[in-house]
Order: C-alpha cells, then sequence, then structure tokens
C-alpha cells in the first residue's frame, strides 16, 4: 500500500509583536488539522512574530520573549501532528529568519533562510545573517524541504534540497502585494518544480502591516507544474491537503481552487484590507475624515465603508465661500449612499479670525498661496480636534498624483493617520470609483449599488481654495501627468526617455521639479496602502536636499 502524508496549510494573518495572539492562532491551525488527520500543520514565514518586524527583530528582549512563546507552543502541541512555524532565531552572536519545525514538544528542526531580500520594501540583510543551506528534514513517511520565501526565488536552495533527497518542498512566505504579482510568483515556483522534479507548496500568509498586505493566495503544484490547489486571495482559510507515494514519487490529491480577483478588485480589496488591519491592529474602531464633494474623498470615504463598516465613519464637510453649491450637495449624496455621517462645519469664521490675525503682517501684499493653505491648515486643525475629541483616526485623501509633485497642504489635507489611496494615481482613481459603483462584494461592509454619484466622478477636479480653481490650472491634464509619473517615478525613466516619447520638454521637467522638491512632505506624510512596486516610502528612498536635476533632455537644446 502506498504511504499517504496529510498537511494542513494555514494561511492566517498574525498580528506583527502579538506574540502570544499569534501562538493562539497557530494552535487553533494545529487543532483543526489534528482533527483532519494531519501529519503536519505548516504556517507561513515569521508568524509567530508578524512580518516585517524591521528594526524591532533587533531587540534581544523582543526575540527572548519569542523563543519562550515558541517552547510553549512546542508543549502545547507534543500530541498531535508536527507544527511548522516561522520564527527568529539567534544561534551564537548572529540573528536569523527560520522555520521550526515542533514535534512531541521539542524544536526538530530548524531550517535556515539563506537569501535575504534587500530591494522593494525588504531590508533583510540589516537585520538577519544569511544562514546556510539547510537539508530536509523527515515527517513521518516524508522528506521536507523547506526553503523560506526568497530561497525559492532562487534555483540553488531549491536544487540543493532535491540533490539532498527532499520529496517535496514546503516553501513558508511573508510576500507583500504589489499590482500583478501572483502570476510572477506562479510563474517562479513553476521553474523550480520542473527544475528539481519535486511537488511544491507555496503558503503564504495574509493581512496587513502598515503600508504593506499580505495577499495570501497560496497555492500547490505537482510535477510539470500541474496545479493542486489554489487558495483564495486575501482571506484567511484553512486548506487540507492529502499527499500519496506512487511509483514517481509523492504527488498532490487536486482539491480546491478558488478564483482570484482581477487587478481592480484586487486593488480595491488591498486598499480596505490595509485600513482595515492598520485601524484593528492599532486599537481603532472608527475613523473621519474630510468629505469635500470631490472624487478622493469620496473614494476614501467608500473604502471606509467597506473597510470597518458605515456606522464607524464620519464625513465631515468644511465649507469657505469658495465651496460650490453642487460640492455640498455632492458630499451629502456620498455620505447618504454609504449610510455614514455627515456633519457640517464650517471654515469662514475661524478663516476671519486668522486674517485678522496675519492681516499687520499680509498687509500690502497680493492674496496668493498662503492664503489658500490657510483654508487647508484650518481644515486640518478642526479635523484633527474631532479626531483627538471622540478617538476617531483622521484619515487622509492625497492620491499618489498630488503626493508626487506635493500638490497638497503640509499640516493641512496631509492631516491624517493613514492614507488609503497613496498609491492610487488620479487617473486610477477615476476608474476605481467606477468599478466600485458596478461591484459589490462580501468582504465589503458598505452597501451595494452606486456609492459615488457620477456626477463626482465626472466633474474637472478643483481643490476650490479660490475662486473657479481647477487642478489644471496648476498642473498637466492628469492623463498627461500620471503618464509622466509612471514615467519618472515607477520606470526610472529620464527625462529624455519621455521626450522620446512625445511629451512636452518643459512640461517633464516641471513635473520632475515638483517632483524632487516635495520630497519633505512625503517625510511627513501618513503611510499609505502600497499597490505597486514604487510606492512612496519604502519602495523609493530619495534624499530631501537634491539638487541634481536630469539635463538628459536638454543636452540638445
Amino acid at each position: 500500500m502506498s504511504d499517504i502524508f496529510r498537511l494542513t496549510l494555514a494561511q492566517l494573518n498574525p498580528t506583527l509583536g502579538a506574540l502570544r495572539q499569534n501562538a493562539e492562532k497557530a494552535r487553533a491551525a494545529w487543532a483543526s488539522g489534528k482533527a483532519a488527520g494531519a501529519d503536519l500543520v505548516a504556517l507561513p514565514e515569521m508568524f509567530l512574530t508578524g512580518y516585517q518586524t524591521q528594526d524591532l527583530v533587533m531587540k534581544p528582549a523582543f526575540v527572548a520573549d519569542a523563543e519562550r512563546v515558541l517552547d510553549q507552543l512546542a508543549t502545547d502541541c507534543a500530541d498531535g501532528p508536527a507544527l511548522a512555524i516561522g520564527c527568529p532565531h539567534i544561534d551564537g552572536d548572529a540573528l536569523y529568519n527560520t522555520y521550526a519545525i515542533l514535534k512531541d514538544g521539542k524544536v526538530v528542526a530548524r531550517p535556515y533562510k539563506h537569501h535575504l531580500p534587500n530591494a522593494e520594501v525588504f531590508d533583510e540583510k540589516r537585520v538577519f545573517s544569511s544562514g546556510a543551506v539547510s537539508g530536509p528534514y523527515r515527517i513521518g513517511p516524508l522528506r521536507i524541504g523547506s526553503p523560506i520565501c526568497e530561497d525559492a526565488w532562487f534555483d540553488d536552495v531549491t536544487e540543493t534540497l532535491a540533490e539532498s533527497a527532499a520529496e517535496i518542498l514546503l516553501v513558508p512566505n511573508g510576500s507583500p502585494y504589489h499590482r500583478n504579482k501572483h502570476e510572477t510568483r506562479l510563474n517562479l515556483m513553476v521553474a523550480r518544480v520542473v527544475e528539481t522534479d519535486l511537488p511544491l507548496i507555496y503558503l503564504n500568509m495574509v493581512g496587513a502591516q502598515d503600508d504593506q498586505v499580505f495577499d495570501g493566495a497560496s497555492f500547490a503544484l505537482n510535477r510539470h507544474g500541474r496545479l493542486a490547489l489554489q487558495m483564495p486571495a486575501m482571506e484567511e482559510a484553512i486548506a487540507h491537503l492529502t499527499l500519496t507515494e506512487g511509483a514517481q514519487g509523492w504527488e498532490i490529491a487536486e482539491t480546491d481552487k478558488a478564483g482570484l480577483p482581477g487587478e481592480w478588485e484586487a486593488d480595491y480589496r488591498v486598499m480596505v484590507q490595509s485600513l482595515r488591519d492598520y485601524l484593528g491592529k492599532s486599537g481603532f474602531g472608527k475613523v473621519l475624515l474630510g468629505l469635500s464633494g470631490g472624487i478622493d474623498s469620496a473614494i476614501v470615504a467608500a473604502i471606509a465603508a467597506d473597510a470597518i463598516g458605515p456606522e464607524n465613519v464620519r464625513c465631515v464637510m468644511l465649507p469657505s465661500e469658495y465651496t460650490s453649491d453642487h460640492s455640498l450637495e455632492d458630499a451629502a449624496a456620498v455620505a447618504r449612499n454609504l449610510g455614514c455621517q455627515l456633519d457640517t462645519l464650517p471654515i469662514s469664521g475661524p478663516r476671519a479670525a486668522v486674517s485678522e490675525a496675519l492681516s499687520p503682517f499680509f498687509n500690502g501684499t497680493d492674496p496668493g498661496i498662503a492664503e489658500e493653505n490657510v483654508q487647508s491648515r484650518l481644515r486640518g486643525l478642526l479635523l484633527m480636534a474631532l479626531s483627538n475629541k471622540f478617538g476617531e483616526m483622521l484619515l487622509t485623501t492625497g492620491n499618489k498624483s498630488e503626493v508626487a509633485v506635493g500638490y497638497a497642504t503640509i499640516y493641512g489635507d496631509m492631516a491624517g493617520g493613514y492614507n488609503p489611496i497613496k498609491d492610487l494615481y488620479k487617473t486610477r482613481v477615476f476608474e476605481t470609483c467606477r468599478w466600485r459603483n458596478a461591484n459589490h462584494r462580501d468582504w465589503m461592509m458598505g452597501p451595494a449599488g452606486e456609492v459615488i454619484p457620477p456626477r463626482v466622478i465626472d466633474k474637472p477636479p478643483s481643490a476650490e481654495l479660490r475662486e473657479d480653481q481647477k487642478d489644471e490650472d496648476s498642473l498637466p491634464p492628469y492623463e498627461v501627468l500620471d503618464a509622466i509619473l509612471e514615467g519618472l517615478i515607477d520606470n526610472e525613466m529620464s527625462v529624455a526617455d519621455l521626450v522620446s516619447d512625445g511629451f512636452d520638454l518643459d512640461t517633464v521637467k516641471k513635473v520632475e521639479h515638483l517632483i524632487y522638491i516635495s520630497e519633505y512632505k512625503r517625510y511627513q506624510s501618513a503611510p499609505g496602502a502600497r499597490l505597486t512596486k514604487r510606492a512612496f516610502w519604502l519602495d523609493r528612498r530619495y534624499p530631501i536636499v537634491n539638487r541634481w536635476r536630469d539635463p538628459s533632455g536638454t543636452l540638445n537644446h
């Protein structure tokens, strides 16, 4: 009779630093696996501590506490299947990212992570040492190799495991989302399967940590890259696999294959999940935001309603004499459609007081940006006062286009604790609103239907800080601006490259200049959901003081 091995995969959402809470989730997954007759229950990379720990893991007391929790977990899970869980480990003077295999009350194996990612949002070489490539470990009849996350993105670790008689590859991951990443992961893992001629299981965590969302979508591949399992994206899930040994080796019995979201749904869900976890893991249950009647605050209100429920979202309209009647009507319609509370708090009185206080200094000068920004800063002040008074986190609503060129007032509309659309260009904001109006999912806590009125989407964007103001008075049309921004930021193109693509030289140089002089604002901006490989924060680290400008587009002029 062929040998059979049962494996339980726990695609779960840890909370960084909540060691005992994470261990309890691991115990519950282990109990589920035990009830299903599992030989091994597996959790993702660094699940015990949460991920990414950044410099917290360099604190000896933190790692020592994690070791104590791990030892207790081993004791608690002694009578039943083995348990595999990611955690840090100090060996001598070195700190490692490891995968602890618990069996019979103790750690029986501990593969070390060999390749430490040091690009995009990762900086593991700062905190961890590279471990030697570990051989396979045996659980019952099966020899398992566990390359940890990045180790499976290269062929050397997996080939060493295959040469060391591993019979299957179990890859624990803490892999964060960026747009269209699943296809990249799948193609790389298929390559590992073809190279080693071994089945492979890719186990990813879910949930958000600061700006990053770990999107799950774990899967299992048999030889030749045949898909045996596809777990859902961005949802906690438990999967029970049966592996059978045949003449060609071990094979995974085919089971559930969840559908994965398309690009627009995936981005929207990441924004919802990032806000939901940022609030929940920080201890906030309610939010507020300034609802202007414009498209950016409308989509943020929708995201907030979908993340924590409309009853927990307070929208505040802060009109001035420049606020149009249709903005008042549109803000009211958005709040009504979503079912959120809407308060109106005019800034005319505070603005008059500030104008009077500044009049001795401003007298004899022409009104300009300083006066416009007073309005924005008064709104920020009043919203923060409400946040402080009622314990509601203030959300800021600047899209990536505005964040990129500094089209936002520091200490004004940039004030807030989180920005769900920080990595969403303005042109994508329009399409995201249309997508949300046309789609509703079970994970959304807001209402179905047309929650953002078409007029909000279609009208010309305006900050309404002066008479008849339009964004295009100061910026190129957004379809032009966003194309230039994607070139300069996302693709690191030169000015000459963009000019050769047909963009106006003076416009490209203006946008480049605005990006660089706005760096100081981004250093002080709220965190926000990461959607791309070039989100503002860890993906793109530029100096604040920087006098260089690309001369390439002007060399022949």
